[in-house]
């Protein structure tokens, strides 16, 4: 049996949507699905609004750019994160701080934020890894004393929850992907999210070329033209077709992931007396199973798992490089201390293939890697 990664999923209507969305005959952004997308996602978070970008990186550059990152300005982040994170604030100009990380939910470690706010510090960027959700009762009160601002890199986490509150809802800004290997896809794409109205009117600004076009479509000026910098942000409305056809059956899809999710906890959480880590989902945190990973003791173990699963048949990868050991992070961002944990979490982490309708696909990687774990330990 072959297992991949990753297989997108498809929810039985995306052909139709996009079919209708032909016939109806706008094929560029913001029409009748990109309305929907964003009434659901609106209705869904709480968050005050949505708007559908091209991808996740997308969302987080136009924040960095609602929020006036400039020269010289830091923004605290995690290291063990994806590069668009850091890339959005350095596109304008501003340095990624890099914070380490905890060694229970490998999110940002609170703890360690203040450390890390100078004369500079605009923002705060946290990244809610597999899921779970930051602890953002102590990231936003830190924040709030110290007048800043903060973004949610969201991308793992549609869907899931922080003391009931949604992921999206809770920052001043936030951004989803819809990546296909994400839980919710659209093959590329994204959303920018906000908690109020603050940054809503320059957002649709900045997303449509720096014009306020938005505005001349529903009648507000009786002529568009240049008024902000800005980009082409918006995904068509193919893609959005698309989404709102995952969106529409995301209960049943997120059902599904969180069913293999728990097949593969309840498996091989035995190992944990063996030195093997596995996710910890705090008792305030409602994850929606977007990754199952194992920490295995050290790098030469890890690596010989992932060469063992290979032979299998099953695509089990490791995740990131440390931000701040990569050649552009230690060029272009600074940080705080030497964030062991960061690196060692990069050296043992390995992530198992999951996504809808495995099926007896879950029996088998957990038969293999029970097998290679206990020949090996």
């Amino acid at each position: 049996m072959r297992v991949p990664f990753n297989v997108p999923s498809i929810s039985g209507r995306e052909f139709e949507m996009i079919r209708d969305a032909i016939a109806r005959g706008q094929l560029s952004g913001d029409g009748h699905y990109s309305s929907l997308c964003r009434s659901w996602m609106s209705k869904f978070t709480g968050a005050h609004d949505a708007l559908l970008t091209h991808s996740c990186t997308a969302a987080l550059e136009m924040a960095s750019i609602l929020l006036d990152i400039g020269e010289g300005d830091e923004v605290i982040m995690p290291s063990y994160t994806f590069v668009s994170t850091a890339n959005a604030v350095v596109l304008r100009g501003g340095v990624p701080v890099f914070v380490d990380i905890r060694p229970d939910t490998l999110n940002i470690d609170e703890t360690q934020i203040e450390a890390a706010i100078t004369s500079r510090t605009k923002a705060i960027c946290v990244v809610h890894y597999a899921g779970v959700v930051c602890e953002m009762d102590t990231i936003l009160a830190i924040a709030r004393k110290h007048g800043l601002a903060v973004v949610e890199d969201a991308a793992h986490a549609f869907g899931s929850t922080y003391k009931g509150r949604a992921a999206g809802s809770l920052g001043d800004l936030a951004a989803f992907s819809f990546h296909e290997t994400k839980n919710i896809v659209s093959g590329e794409g994204g959303a920018i999210l906000f908690r109020d109205s603050t940054h809503l009117k320059r957002a649709e600004i900045i997303r449509e070329k720096g014009t306020n076009r938005s505005q001349f479509f529903r009648g507000q000026v009786d002529k568009y033209s240049w008024v902000d910098i800005g980009s082409s942000y918006l995904p068509g409305e193919l893609i959005a077709a698309f989404l709102y056809g995952q969106l529409e059956k995301s209960k049943e899809i997120q059902d599904d992931r969180m069913g293999n999710w728990q097949r593969y906890d309840a498996a091989l959480r035995k190992y944990h007396n063996l030195d093997v880590g596995l996710p910890n989902v705090p008792e305030h945190c409602v994850h929606n199973a977007h990754l199952f990973y194992l920490l295995l003791p050290n790098l030469d173990l890890r690596q010989e798992i992932i060469r063992r699963l290979r032979e299998d048949g099953i695509g089990a990868p490791f995740h990131y490089i440390p931000l701040h050991s990569s050649p552009a992070g230690q060029r272009l961002g600074r940080s705080i201390g030497e964030l062991p944990v960061s690196t060692s979490v990069s050296e043992r982490l390995l992530r198992l293939p999951l996504y809808p309708r495995m099926g007896d696909a879950v029996d088998w990687v957990i038969d293999r890697v029970s097998k290679h774990i206990e020949d090996m330990f």
